[in-house]
């Protein structure tokens, strides 16, 4: 009975990993708006936090695994008064253990499957190419998913739709945005604008444009009927109607979307073609069996995904987060390559 408990532990372990693997491509393939959808996002947050779960009961399965081993280990040394050998490791593999059996499982060998340092190194190589596509999808998806901000939101929480306006008045205090080599991006300005079935004089304050406003120019504008107080929202570079129905693109027909896939190509492709043969092929394979059975190493991994989820909790459910969650959603993107390096650098040695 008590074997049976070790080996149902080892496969909670398993399945464990398993599914929590898929949560997380399955919750980040979510947020880079494969399906989106109006903010509660409980897509990505379902299978957030079953990811997060499964890492948390591996960690603690990790654990228990150790209990029968330092209490069989204690048994064996008051009665022989001799430590274990590790030489004995080989001849049992591939049998159903006793109870006694499990002290000798030190690091992970005892737990892996004959003859399939092939498989470790697949499994390692899928692990890599996950934290570097979750990467790039929390970094993309923080920003994009947040775009709107400031007036825009409030304009979408009061029910916003989006018009074509015509500026009806000389546009006041324009000012060129421009890069690092002078060269014009667009324009800010102060508009009025008279929009098509709604105002006819709608003040809009920093409104950017591509080209320069002049009086009759059309623009596209955010507002809300209810409130046409708080004025109006033009940005030439973002979806609106996406922001007013709630919505959100990771890959904007606008310069932010092209910016955005830069930087997921960069985090998930880049990144993750360095550092997924560099921790798969350059390791031996039971140092790699070692660091997956390791318990203080998943627990540190376990800890991180539990952290990054309730960091993004919040913003998933269209809530304001607190300064410390919006620390782990905000740098998760960072915290998981560096979490991911730290724990593995052990398996390069």
């Amino acid at each position: 009975m008590r074997s049976v408990l070790g080996w149902g532990l080892v496969w909670v372990v398993r399945l464990c990993a398993l599914v929590g693997w898929v949560a997380t491509a399955v919750a980040c393939t979510w947020l880079l708006g494969v399906a989106p959808t109006p903010q509660p996002w409980n897509g990505p947050l379902v299978w957030g936090a079953v990811a997060a779960g499964c890492a948390v009961v591996r960690a603690l399965a990790l654990w228990a695994l150790r209990v029968p081993a330092a209490v069989a280990s204690w048994g064996r040394r008051r009665r022989s008064g001799v430590s274990l050998s590790k030489e004995r490791h080989a001849d049992r593999r591939g049998r159903w253990p006793d109870w006694e059996d499990w002290a000798d499982w030190e690091d992970g060998h005892e737990l892996s499957f004959d003859g399939h340092e092939i498989w470790i190194k697949l499994r390692t190589a899928a692990v890599w190419l996950l934290v570097a596509f979750s990467s790039g999808a929390l970094f993309v998806a923080l920003l994009t998913g947040s775009e709107a901000g400031g007036k825009a939101e409030t304009l979408r929480d009061a029910g916003a739709e989006v018009s074509v306006a015509t500026v009806v008045e000389k546009p006041a205090a324009v000012r060129a945005d421009v890069d690092d080599e002078d060269v014009v991006q667009g324009y800010s300005s102060r508009l009025v604008v008279s929009v098509a079935g709604g105002p006819e004089r709608l003040i809009v304050k920093d409104a950017y444009t591509s080209e320069k406003p002049r009086e009759g120019t059309e623009v596209d504008v955010l507002w809300a009927r209810s409130v046409t107080r708080l004025g109006g929202y033009v940005h030439e570079d973002r979806d609106l109607p996406t922001i007013a129905a709630g919505r959100w693109k990771a890959f904007p027909d606008s310069e932010l979307g092209g910016a955005m896939l830069f930087a997921f190509i960069l985090l998930a492709v880049v990144f993750g073609g360095v550092l997924t043969p560099v921790f798969t092929l350059v390791a031996d394979a039971d140092d790699l069996q070692e660091l997956a059975w390791s318990p203080s190493a998943q627990t540190i991994r376990a800890a991180l995904a539990a952290a990054v989820f309730l960091g993004w909790r919040p913003l998933l459910l269209g809530e304001q987060p607190e300064l410390a969650e919006l620390l782990f959603a905000g740098g998760g993107f960072f915290l998981v390559f560096l979490v991911y390096v730290f724990t593995s650098i052990r398996s390069l040695g």
